[in-house]
């Protein structure tokens, strides 16, 4: 590298590697999209400065790597980019008078879409709009309101539209909602979904690609420079691969193809066949990871062993049948694709692992890692010991919890939300366990992660303190761990020469940083493939 220079050399306070055992470098130099070399002298490599060489003297400043978040929706929060915010909104009547402001200048018959981070207990009636309060902002637009990635609330017009009435059959897994009296309310969860997402119609693909653009450069400037995308349709990939043709992916994507709403092998067989043109995974931008399978519902319908407190009727539902499960991850892993699965209550994640137990027995030989639990919430002990043992790999979401504490608290009581994402057990078990976000029911950002898993703190104060991890093994979960999870390991994740330039830089320590501060501190600088993505520009 001393006959070729380096196009950026970095002096810092601390260039943490996160190569075990290396003490804190004071510089970092890159050539093209790699590290080129790393020093423990602040002028230790200043014999590869050239007349071209960019040089950034920072004393004060903290290098780490670039964080990974294993359980997001980039798509969603791209679509998310030009919806209606409602997730401003603080009461109905504020959530209202947004969709009227967007009726007011959308033509008649047109869709409104509204975003999807948002929860009914930050609103003061601590509840969702109906669909008889949205006909009050428009009787002249089908409304498609969306929370998270289970549950919708539609107006009167969009329940015509797609024929939903009081005698639909509801669908297998999913709910149609109803009022008191029986009446449909417009809510519609988990596999009732597609019966009106079905119609509305894509937004522009010029207005897809700039909502990619904007929303890349959010994860960016948190410190965020690889997503896990976990719930991508095959128009939605397409979607990414125009966005990184016209040079809209700031981060890199690693999509997981959604089988969400399918019931059946055949089903998913024909989505394998669409996937086919994908197995190309040469673009370090952009990569199919593999197949995103869901077993249970969300935070209203969450799989467990025992009844829920708000209604011991209820124990949540299974949106697959165990057999059929079985079959569909087969015909997935026997085409040479990786399986994320949804399993967010207790019975689900035995469920899971009962189905994944069997897949390995009937597919001998299977690399590690191709089936991975997807949250994984309410694994007791037992079913972690059983993870660990099938070499089952897991993702956790603490900024979920952070931001979900009192609505599940609802649902499910103090204690069984005190015992969500143990990550000090899974840690101590040796599993192969991540970190991310699931925004948007949790707030994506790489502190906010960190914060929330070494704190357990949440929207209505600490839980499961037990659970709490140290900073550097939170750190790890987003960087070295999460790079293990893609097969990505011997190209990002430390901060070593020949691995990609994938960093972040700190204006302090972030390990030092007092308190609640750890929360919302974001990098001066994030930089992938050598590329100064955020603040935006480039070198």
């Amino acid at each position: 590298m001393s006959d070729h220079g380096a196009d950026l050399l970095i002096r810092a306070g601390a260039v943490h590697t996160l190569v075990p055992g290396q003490v804190p470098q004071r510089a970092l130099a890159v050539r093209g999209d790699r590290i080129a070399a790393v020093s423990a002298d602040p002028h230790g490599l200043d014999h590869l400065v050239t007349e071209k060489t960019e040089v950034r003297d920072l004393p004060g400043a903290t290098v780490l790597p670039a964080f990974d978040d294993t359980h997001t929706h980039l798509i969603f929060a791209a679509l998310g980019a030009q919806d209606v915010p409602v997730h401003q909104a603080r009461t109905i009547p504020e959530f209202l008078d947004l969709i009227r402001q967007r009726a007011a200048v959308t033509p008649e018959g047109e869709w409104i879409r509204t975003t999807t981070n948002w929860q009914e207990l930050n609103l003061a009636e601590r509840r969702m709009p109906t669909a008889a309060e949205l006909d009050k902002a428009t009787e002249r637009h089908p409304v498609l309101v969306k929370r998270g990635g289970h549950n919708d609330v539609v107006n009167s017009y969009a329940l015509r539209l797609a024929g939903i009435t009081e005698d639909t059959p509801v669908p297998p897994g999913g709910t149609i909602g109803r009022d008191a009296d029986g009446k449909l309310d417009g809510r519609l969860i988990d596999n009732a979904l597609h019966l009106v997402e079905r119609l509305a119609p894509a937004p522009d693909r010029a207005e897809r690609i700039e909502g990619l653009r904007i929303t890349t450069r959010d994860y960016a400037a948190t410190g965020i420079g690889t997503v896990r995308d976990c719930a991508v349709t095959p128009e939605d990939y397409r979607v990414l691969q125009a966005a990184r043709e016209a040079g809209a992916l700031h981060i890199r994507v690693r999509a997981l193809i959604s089988a969400l709403g399918m019931t059946s092998a055949a089903q998913v067989e024909d989505l394998l066949d669409t996937m086919e043109e994908w197995r190309d995974n040469s673009d370090p931008y952009l990569s199919v990871w593999g197949v995103k399978f869901g077993l249970d519902g969300g935070l209203e319908a969450g799989a467990t062993e025992e009844p829920y407190a708000c209604d011991h009727s209820f124990s949540g539902m299974l949106i697959w049948e165990p057999d059929a499960l079985v079959e569909a991850v087969e015909a997935v892993v026997r085409r040479g694709w990786r399986v994320g699965t949804h399993a967010y209550g207790d019975r689900a994640v035995r469920t899971l692992l009962d189905v994944y137990e069997r897949v390995l027995q009937r597919n001998p030989g299977l690399p590690a890692g191709s089936l991975v639990m997807e949250h994984g919430g309410l694994a007791g002990p037992e079913q972690r010991a059983r993870a660990v043992a099938l070499g089952i790999p897991v993702t956790i979401q603490q900024p979920l919890l952070h931001d979900t504490a009192e609505v599940e608290e609802g649902f499910w009581g103090p204690e069984r939300v005190a015992r969500l994402f143990p990550a000090r057990s899974w840690i101590d078990l040796g599993t192969q366990v991540s970190a991310g976000s699931d925004f948007p029911v949790g707030q994506f950002g790489a502190m906010r992660s960190v914060w929330g898993m070494t704190t357990r703190q949440t929207v209505i104060g600490v839980k499961g303190p037990e659970h709490a991890i140290s900073y550097g093994e939170a750190l790890t979960l987003h960087t070295t761990r999460a790079a293990h999870l893609t097969g990505e390991s011997h190209l990002r994740g430390t901060l070593t020469p020949g691995r990609w330039a994938d960093f972040t830089i700190w204006d302090q320590e972030p390990a030092h940083c007092p308190g609640d501060a750890l929360r919302d501190l974001h990098p001066t600088h994030t930089f992938v493939g050598g590329r100064l993505v955020a603040p935006s520009g480039t070198r």
